[in-house]
């Protein structure tokens, strides 16, 4: 859905309700493919209104994002539930009316001259800023096996400190080497 801000003047009495599903797998998936893996259809509830010459978009979106695990890259479903404002305003003038209003989450972005509102993009956007950095599977979570290879393993932090602590003992078949250059271990 594209709207000019000309088009939405009509909704400066009563705001358009968009009650709706929308599909962005594809678009979601093809510019994010290292971080989306997939998308369920996105459920949209919400309205539009038109007031002195701005449009604010007010939505709730609901779906789930296949997302791959940011320790062991394998796919996890991860259900999205969340609210989003956003502004729009032709006019740079008009960014000062919003300037002061701190309580508000809302963004507000400036439109060039003759460009239009893409609300699919917007919700595309939005859904692709709720995926947070770490995403673990249920297993990851519970801290059953971690990821290995051959030469190379994933470990804990508390297993790399304790690792850390055991590195730092010296071999008592080596201790009376230490006694060789008793200076060298004041140095570090």
């Amino acid at each position: 859905m594209k709207w000019s801000i000309a088009e939405l003047h009509r909704y400066s009495d009563e705001p358009l309700h968009i009650q709706t599903t929308l599909d962005l797998n594809q678009i979601l998936t093809t510019s994010f493919p290292d971080t989306i893996l997939a998308v369920q259809p996105v459920k949209v509830d919400g309205y539009v209104s038109y007031d002195q010459g701005d449009v604010t978009i007010s939505t709730h979106v609901q779906t789930t994002v296949t997302v791959p695990s940011s320790r062991s890259l394998t796919p996890v479903a991860l259900p999205l539930d969340f609210s989003f404002t956003e502004t729009y305003v032709d006019d740079p003038a008009h960014l000062s009316r919003y300037e002061d209003d701190e309580d508000s989450d809302a963004i507000v972005f400036v439109l060039k001259h003759g460009e239009k509102i893409d609300f699919d993009e917007a919700v595309a956007e939005n859904i692709v800023e709720q995926i947070p950095l770490r995403v673990l599977s249920d297993d990851e979570r519970d801290g059953k096996s971690l990821p290995n290879g051959k030469g190379w393993e994933v470990i804990t932090e508390d297993d790399y400190k304790a690792n850390q602590q055991n590195a730092k003992k010296v071999d008592p078949r080596l201790a009376k080497l230490k006694k060789l250059f008793p200076d060298q271990d004041e140095k570090k």
